[in-house]
């Protein structure tokens, strides 16, 4: 099991930067601008329209290689727009006699004490990372040419940026196979590889994309004169070294990760209160009357990075020892006739909506597996592990496309696999929404493969 995990880093600095910053405007528009008018106007709408902005201008695209003379501009040009937006505000809103200077000094004092906060931030890492050796990730790199050497020197000589250099691979001469240094990183626990472009094949670079996706490594590239053929690449720079990413996962964004986050809450929420405290009990009774054993079923399944939670069911058939190792087959016995209805109807699923609230889980995402299934799968299927970059869904694009329920063949998996790496590479509110609401149809119509 551990041949698939790999460390991931903290995601709460964004939202935590995001509620200070927010903080910080509207602490002083009440405290100076605003001179004892009613805030929640001007509050409800400058943080609507910061947030916006900070998603227009990247202002919260702050990376551990982001250099200060960035960081700079990304405070400048939103201090720009912040300054338009309030004085915009302002025009629209005559009764709060809110005048020029006061704004312009106003703009000028949040910005000075979010500079702050945000260099103090961004040194802070820096000096965390050099003096106790916290928050870094260990890095190994493929190919040995100028370019590469030069990153190597970057991760050496500026610990400060959090990289733990573990070696550069040199393949003139075969003095290494990419067999070794995929043990290597494997033994090692690497979490990012580095590739040069001019020092590997064709057929090397696919065997590396493989590895990397069926082992949640992150993947990039350092570009030349060759094209690389891909879906998605972005340029990023580390130091002057340019570097491209292969997979740019949307949810990864902090921004994108808190509107799908709140979204669950709400959904989930809406869900236990309004649907499963009253079902609950009449599915207990139904399942109760039929057989004995437990109304809930609790099933291990792995979920985001590869973590094993505790995934929820309405139990739907007798107990048996076998239920966390076979999937539910066709004319299967161990369903019980409740059991039957439920499965066809979805409804077995709906404890789920617990996971999503205590954050296993999301509404929409790839399905979780079995715990003995994802092994199997990982082995046999390309690719299968990408799908464990986002959290699991209660639903989602494999099933709403025909994918879903018992696996006959490898076709079954490999489409949903496709399916689920399109839904992590092109994320958004509305195909959520879309496929909420197209699994609601089904489930209304009833699916072949419900049962």
């Amino acid at each position: 099991m551990s041949l698939f995990k790999q460390g991931r880093y903290s995601g709460y600095l964004r939202p935590i930067s995001y509620i200070i910053d927010l903080t910080i405007i509207n602490g002083i528009a009440i405290f100076y601008l605003l001179n004892g008018k009613d805030p929640i106007i001007f509050s409800v709408i400058i943080s609507i329209c910061w947030i916006l902005l900070s998603v227009y201008s990247q202002f919260y695209e702050v990376y551990r290689y982001t250099r200060p003379i960035n960081i700079l501009s990304l405070i400048v040009k939103q201090f720009i727009l912040f300054l338009l937006l309030v004085f915009a505000f302002a025009g629209l809103y005559h009764e709060l006699n809110i005048y020029p200077r006061p704004i312009v000094k106003y703009a000028l004092l949040c910005f000075i004490l979010i500079t702050i906060f945000k260099f103090t931030v961004y040194y802070l890492l820096q000096k965390y990372r050099t003096a106790f050796g916290g928050n870094y990730r260990s890095t190994v790199i493929l190919g040995l040419n100028k370019k590469t050497i030069a990153l190597e020197n970057f991760f050496n000589k500026s610990p400060e940026y959090g990289y733990l250099h573990k070696k550069t691979f040199n393949f003139k001469n075969k003095e290494y196979s990419l067999e070794e240094c995929f043990e290597y990183i494997l033994i090692e626990g690497v979490d990012e590889i580095y590739c040069s472009i001019s020092e590997l094949n064709n057929a090397q670079i696919a065997d590396i994309v493989d590895f990397a996706d069926n082992n949640l490594k992150i993947l990039k590239f350092i570009p030349d004169s060759k094209e690389i053929y891909a879906k998605k690449l972005r340029y990023e720079y580390y130091d002057y070294i340019p570097v491209l990413s292969l997979r740019n996962i949307t949810l990864e964004e902090s921004v994108n990760k808190f509107i799908k986050r709140v979204f669950d809450i709400l959904f989930s929420s809406v869900m236990i209160i309004f649907i499963l405290s009253w079902l609950t009990p009449i599915i207990a009774i139904l399942i109760k009357l039929e057989s004995k054993g437990p109304v809930f079923f609790k099933q291990s399944r792995n979920g985001f990075n590869f973590k094993e939670f505790d995934c929820y069911k309405f139990r739907s058939m007798m107990p048996n020892k076998n239920a966390h190792l076979y999937q539910a087959t066709r004319g299967d016995q161990r369903v019980t006739k409740i059991g039957r209805f439920i499965r066809k109807t979805s409804i077995d699923e709906l404890p789920q909506f617990f996971n999503v609230l205590f954050g296993d889980m999301s509404v929409v995402g790839p399905r979780p597996h079995m715990v003995s299934h994802t092994n199997m799968y990982a082995k046999k299927i390309d690719k299968f592990m990408v799908r464990h970059f986002v959290k699991p869904g209660i639903t989602g694009l494999a099933q709403t496309s025909g994918f879903r329920g018992e696996v006959e063949t490898d076709k079954d998996i490999i489409g949903r696999v496709k399916y689920d790496i399109f839904y992590i590479e092109n994320w958004s509110l509305l195909l959520d929404l879309k496929i909420i609401i197209q699994t609601f149809i089904n489930a209304v119509k009833g699916e072949e493969k419900a049962y």
